[in-house]
This record gives structure tokens, C-alpha cells and sequence, in this order.
């Protein structure tokens, strides 16, 4: 995060941030963000949510402007790894590429139509924080980067804790019993309800080896989880993640409510094009 930081920092005092918003901006207007947001989104697509938080606490966004990139970035980020992960559990890379990106662009866009206000953050003022004095910058760039490292750090380790606990204790799967009328309103079968809560706690990246094991046991159907992926694919790691963004200024129900709204249109799809092609 440091690093990431840094460089986009640096860019910014070189002109660079500003030659891209300048660029860009035409595109990602569409979502209601500058041009310079498309290097959060893309440092999201290819690594991960980390990289992408980098990014955007460089850059001087409103709170709506936050949110809807931290959309984004939670419906498409480290796509290589996790694609690959959702792959190994039978599903296809990409499908799974197509489902997140669209479901994130789709998003971007429909909620700079309905979340109230505008974006604050213009061209012109990318161009200004371009006059400022090189060291005074490096200056605020680590005062910045330290207020919100240490922060995240702190919760990522309770977060982490917190977890090791309830999977050691068993918690997690007396929980999953529980969530199982959950799962029906999602469209997914109820034996779905461990790995979902694995996959909205310790995400796709990290909770792979208990996903695969589950898949490779024959704890779970293939047509099930295929399911399950395209519900996970646009919401997972909704503690973490979701936290994180919050931190930098994102507005929780706005990230959490319209991710589900569209996974669950992606699994009732899913169902119907099974149902159709059964036929």
C-alpha cells in the first residue's frame, strides 16, 4: 500500500494523474468519477482491494465518489486469482470475468443515477495538487498513508483473529445452519450456506483451499456451487473489505445492499438457463 502510494503520488506531482484524468474522464464521467479513478479501478481488476484503497486515498474524492468506485472494485478485483480459484470449483473463468465486470460497470453507472448529490471532484483540481512543492507533498503523502495504514492494519489483525476463533471452535458451520433460510431467498441451496459464510468472511483468495476441499470431498454438487459462484463472484468478503472501504469514507448499505441486488439477479438467472436448456 506504501508503494502504491507512493508512485501515484509521485505521478501526480509529474503530471501524469492529470494527463489521465484528462483522458479518461469522458469514460468515467459516465459513472460520475474523474478519469484519475480508473487507476484505483484498474490496480482493483488485476491485484486487489488493497491496491486499489492505495490509490483512491491519494486522490481527493467525495464520499459519493468513494462509494461508487468501492463498488467497483468490490464487484471486480483480483480477477487472475480469484477467476482461477472459481474456475477450480467448476465454473467458467469466463463467465465469471463477464458476470463481475459487467455487474460492475452496471453498477457504477445506475448508482451515480439514484445516490443523491454529485461528484465533487473535477479535472482542474487534479491539475492544481499538480503545482504543489515536491517534498511538502512526499510530506502529506506520509502523514496521509500513515493515518489510514495504521487503522486498517488494526483491523485486518482483529478481523483475522476473530475468524481463526469461530472456524476453531466450529462456530462457523452452527452459523451456517442458521443462515440456511437465507440461502433460499438467494436462490441457492441451503447445503451452500458454510461456504458462503467462507467466502463472505475470508473472501475468494484466502477461503480457496476450503472452497476446493469442499468441492473435491463431494460436500457440494458442482451444480451447486456453480451457483454459489455467480452469487460470490459480485458479493464476498463483506467483512473485511466492505470495513476497509468504509474506513477511506464509503457509505456501507450503498456498497453492501446493491452488490446483493445484483447477485441475485445473476442466480435466478443462472437457474432459469439451466431450467431452459434442461428442457
Amino acid at each position: 500500500m506504501f508503494l502504491v502510494t507512493f508512485i501515484i503520488t509521485v505521478l501526480k506531482y509529474l503530471g501524469v494523474i492529470s494527463w489521465i484524468s484528462m483522458h479518461l474522464t469522458p469514460f468515467f464521467s459516465q459513472f460520475g468519477l474523474p478519469g484519475e479513478a480508473a487507476l484505483a479501478y484498474v490496480s482493483g481488476f488485476f491485484v486487489n482491494c488493497y491496491s486499489a484503497i492505495a490509490v483512491i486515498t491519494t486522490l481527493n474524492m467525495d464520499v459519493r465518489s468513494i462509494t461508487i468506485l468501492a463498488v467497483m472494485v468490490l464487484c471486480a478485483h483480483n480477477i487472475p486469482m480469484e477467476t482461477a480459484v472459481q474456475k477450480k470449483t467448476g465454473t467458467s473463468a469466463i463467465r465469471m470475468i463477464l458476470v463481475r465486470t459487467s455487474s460492475s460497470l452496471f453498477l457504477g453507472w445506475f448508482l451515480h443515477k439514484i445516490m443523491p448529490g454529485e461528484s465533487l471532484l473535477t479535472v482542474a483540481e487534479a491539475v492544481e495538487t499538480q503545482t504543489q512543492e515536491f517534498w511538502p507533498m512526499m510530506g502529506t503523502w506520509a502523514l496521509d498513508t500513515l493515518k489510514i495504514a495504521i487503522p486498517m492494519v488494526l483491523l485486518v489483525y482483529s478481523l483475522t483473529v476473530v475468524q481463526r476463533l469461530l472456524a476453531e471452535f466450529g462456530v462457523i458451520r452452527y452459523i451456517a445452519k442458521l443462515l440456511r433460510p437465507v440461502m433460499v431467498f438467494f436462490g441457492l441451496p441451503p447445503k451452500t450456506a458454510f461456504l458462503w459464510i467462507v467466502a463472505n468472511t475470508l473472501g475468494l483468495a484466502y477461503g480457496a483451499a476450503v472452497m476446493i476441499d469442499e468441492v473435491e470431498a463431494g460436500k457440494i454438487s458442482e451444480k451447486d456451487v456453480d451457483l454459489l459462484n455467480h452469487h460470490i463472484s459480485v458479493s464476498h468478503s463483506n467483512l473485511e473489505d466492505l470495513l476497509l472501504f468504509t474506513a477511506i469514507g464509503g457509505l456501507l448499505p450503498w456498497m453492501l445492499f446493491s452488490r446483493w441486488m445484483v447477485s441475485l439477479f445473476w442466480v435466478w438467472e443462472r437457474r432459469l438457463e439451466k431450467k431452459v436448456g434442461a428442457k
